[in-house]
């Protein structure tokens, strides 16, 4: 199977998988599950957010998935428990289509670290 059709499958097994685990069937997008990959590197289990949370949700979340390629270091927790990371290399500018590439590529990174796929 080459590269494409394997990061495809794995992209639907997410997509499928976690929107009938959280979203009662209906279609996750990818910022849904930045959103939950954020909940999960938080670790303080499932409850309310208010606005401001989930914006520092996804941006965790962003931080983890991207920090393999060498944009961000994790730092700290703070008192509250909430990760910090570091800015090691400024992201590219790509166009909304390469950034959307990037962060199905890295969410699949994500899964596969976890095991998600066995």
């Amino acid at each position: 199977m080459n590269k494409v059709n394997d990061l495809k499958e794995k992209w639907d097994f997410i997509i499928a998988t976690l929107s009938k685990q959280f979203a009662e069937g209906d279609e996750l997008t990818i910022d849904s599950i930045i959103y939950l990959i954020g909940v999960q590197e938080l670790g303080q289990g499932q409850r309310k957010f208010k606005k401001d949370e989930k914006i520092n949700l996804m941006h965790i979340a962003i931080c983890k998935l991207l920090e393999p390629y060498g944009y961000y270091e994790f730092d700290f927790f703070d008192n509250d428990g909430w990760p910090h990371y570091k800015t090691l290399t400024e992201l590219p500018s790509l166009k909304p289509g390469e950034q959307t590439v990037l962060m199905k590529e890295a969410i699949i990174n994500y899964f596969e670290n976890i095991d998600f796929f066995k």
